[in-house]
């Protein structure tokens, strides 16, 4: 059993997640402090390519940056970088397609910080970016952990986009989806099957992780709130 999709796969996920956990915080963080007409329309931007069926997406990358476009073509002729058809232009697609889910519950995270926590910290001479580092982004861990974990197994599992920006060859394209998809096409129904087995696994692991995150932040919820009931019966 030749375990190169499995090696492509997880470092395609690896890479777009650690892409998608920055640019996700920045988009979040900026859409957050936006006017609600202004957010509204960021949200639509940002968030189409979770609605868009996979394909589409990869229609719109092989637009963009196929050999034959002004960009694909201008970055071949002038660096001699090849986009599609390449192992990392699975990055790209994996990146694309999981980049909602971590806008979205970044987003989520930051909308429901306190915000009196800044002003103190601003009261006290802190900069802008030792409060985002330092306060608001661990007092937003959870969320952003979640985003980063359901980015990583979106990417994980990503069929369509990749199959069209980065095709299917073995030993050098080749992810747990598509491999799956080549091994049934070709009734090798057995080894499609251990495939499907090791990405249930992959995906029912990260899964857990999500649910031990959620569950933790409900246990800080509860005793917050307990806190605060003792605190107010004291008083």
């Amino acid at each position: 059993m030749d375990w190169f999709p499995l090696y492509n796969s997880l470092r395609i996920a690896l890479i777009s997640s650690v892409l998608v956990f920055f640019a996700g915080i920045f988009a979040a963080h900026l859409a957050s402090r936006l006017h609600p007409v202004l957010k509204g329309l960021l949200d639509v931007v940002l968030t189409l390519p979770l609605v868009l069926p996979p394909t589409v997406v990869g229609y719109f990358l092989l637009v963009l940056l196929g050999p034959k476009r002004p960009l694909g073509g201008w970055l071949l002729e002038t660096f001699q970088i090849r986009i599609v058809m390449t192992w990392y232009s699975g990055i790209l697609a994996a990146a694309v397609v999981s980049f909602p889910l971590m806008y979205r519950t970044a987003r989520g995270a930051f909308e429901s910080f306190d915000e009196t926590l800044a002003y103190s910290a601003q009261t006290l001479g802190l900069s802008n970016t030792y409060i985002f580092w330092r306060i608001r982004m661990p007092a937003c861990r959870q969320g952003i952990l979640a985003g980063v974990v359901l980015s990583f197994a979106r990417a994980l599992g990503e069929y369509g986009a990749t199959s069209m920006v980065a095709g299917y060859t073995p030993g050098r394209t080749a992810t747990i989806s598509t491999t799956v998809y080549q091994l049934w096409r070709t009734d090798n129904d057995a080894l499609a099957f251990r495939w499907v087995m090791v990405n249930v696994a992959i995906s029912a692991a990260v899964l857990l992780a999500v649910n031990l995150l959620e569950h933790r932040v409900g246990v800080r919820k509860r005793t917050y709130h307990a806190g605060e009931t003792d605190r107010t019966k004291c008083e």
